[in-house]
Formats: structure tokens, C-alpha cells, sequence
């Protein structure tokens, strides 16, 4: 349940990587759009290793009805602590799902390692900690409730969110719109090399039972295969696809 709203960000990753350097993350990652599922051509312009996805896709019938059935038999996440896999929030503020997405990517796997101590000189006023970093260290010990908690209080996780939210190229809604899409992440866990799914709006994280090579990354057929699997249910069940599917890569930054 929501228990605050923000206006939503829009699917640019430009605006995403933006919102990712004002949070903590170091310059030298950054969101590209993925073109293709399939052609090799398009996938090969994509920056390699890709440490994270954010799937952008329409709320159509046939996509909630399917993540419905799947949440029925899913058992709330209460995990905690640095043993566990995966980092994962679960979502009480509403219309967030892309910061919740963009909050997945780089807290699990080796994205976490771009995760910034120190604030950027130009930032100002100076403090110790970026945000990321005091959010990170300060969620890992609590239990799933207390994270949430903990991620609706920040005030200088609200202040970049909205920021980012306002210089989106439509026009801006108010915090109270109902968006048609939904943000999910995928993920290599830093521990086991599992594939993950995650999405703040779950009773938890999705443990895709795929465990990735370190050769292996987010664009690796293995991985590609959960995300071809969306597009295609879609096409079966004759959803109008009109409303579109989008992927973001977090990938190293190309000077």
C-alpha cells in the first residue's frame, strides 16, 4: 500500500542517469536505452559488461493477470542483514517504481561498487556520505518494513527524485496520476550470480534460478531469455504492443 506519492519519472536514461550521479553513484556509470531483444547488430552498439536492466512494459490485462497468479503463491520477503543475496525495497511510495528500479540496479552486483563515500567536489554543501551510500548502510541490518520506512523518510532521496521528476520532456503530472506502466529490475546477485527480478510492488524479490557465468552479464542469452518471455506472452495473448516495452542498461559510461 502507498503510503505517499511522487510524481513519476519518465523512461529516459538520460534522466536516469542523471538521478543516478545526484544520488551517490560515480560518473563513470550510465543508462542507455536497449533497442533490441534480437537484432546482434543493435545489441553489440550496447557498452559491455551490463550490470543492470530496467524494463519499462504496459499494464495490460494479460501482464497483471500473470504477475498476479505468480505473487498468489509467493511468500513475503523478510529477509535482512549482509548474508542475503539480494537487495531488495519493498515499495510504499507510490508511482516510484522506476526510482525503486533504478534503486535495485545499483545496490546488488557489481554496480554497488560505483556506489560513491564522498559527495562529488561540485556538490555542495560538502557532507560526509552521498546519499546512496548513508541509504545503503543504514538498510542492509533492517527487516523489509524498516527499509521501506527508512527509504519514504529521506528527505534527500525525495528532493533528487523530484528534481529529476521535473525535467522530463512531457509534460509533468501531478503525484496523484495513475501511470499505465510498470518498472522492474534485473539483477546479478553479488553472491551467487543468480538472476534476479525485482520489483518494489512484489511480496519480494524473484529468484530466477539462472546462475550467471562472470562472463556473463545482463545482456547474456541466459538473461535475455526471461526478458524475450514478457514481449512474447504479450504477442500470444494479443495485447496491443503499440503501448510499447522499453529497456535501460546500466553500462559503463563512454566518453
Amino acid at each position: 500500500m502507498a503510503r505517499k506519492q511522487f510524481i513519476p519519472l519518465e523512461s529516459d536514461p538520460i534522466l536516469f542517469t542523471e538521478l543516478l550521479h545526484k544520488l551517490g553513484v560515480s560518473d563513470d556509470l550510465s543508462f542507455v536505452d536497449v533497442l533490441s531483444l534480437d537484432d546482434p547488430d543493435l545489441l553489440a552498439i550496447i557498452p559491455r559488461p551490463v550490470l543492470g536492466l530496467i524494463f519499462i512494459f504496459p499494464g495490460t490485462e494479460t501482464t497483471l493477470a500473470s504477475v498476479s497468479e505468480v505473487e498468489k503463491q509467493a511468500v513475503p520477503y523478510t529477509g535482512s542483514g549482509e548474508d542475503e543475496d539480494i537487495v531488495w525495497f519493498r515499495q510504499t511510495i507510490g508511482n516510484a517504481c522506476g526510482l525503486y528500479a533504478l534503486l535495485h540496479t545499483v545496490c546488488n552486483g557489481k554496480a554497488r561498487e560505483h556506489i560513491r563515500k564522498q559527495p562529488h567536489p561540485a556538490d555542495l554543501p560538502r557532507e560526509t556520505g552521498t546519499t546512496l551510500d548513508k541509504l545503503l548502510k543504514s538498510a542492509i541490518p533492517l527487516s523489509p518494513e524498516d527499509q521501506a520506512h527508512l527509504l519514504e523518510s529521506s528527505t534527500e532521496l525525495e528532493a533528487a527524485h523530484s528534481a529529476s521528476a521535473h525535467q522530463g520532456q512531457s509534460s509533468v503530472p501531478t503525484a496523484q496520476v495513475h501511470t499505465p506502466f510498470h518498472y522492474d529490475a534485473f539483477v546479478k546477485s553479488h553472491k551467487s550470480g543468480n538472476l534476479y527480478e525485482l520489483a518494489g510492488y512484489w511480496k519480494g524479490p524473484r529468484d530466477l534460478g539462472r546462475v550467471l557465468t562472470d562472463e556473463e552479464d545482463l545482456l547474456s542469452d541466459n538473461a535475455l531469455a526471461f526478458l524475450k518471455q514478457y514481449v512474447e506472452r504479450e504477442l500470444k495473448a494479443g495485447g496491443d504492443l503499440s503501448w510499447g516495452f522499453n529497456l535501460m542498461a546500466l553500462v559503463p559510461t563512454q566518453n
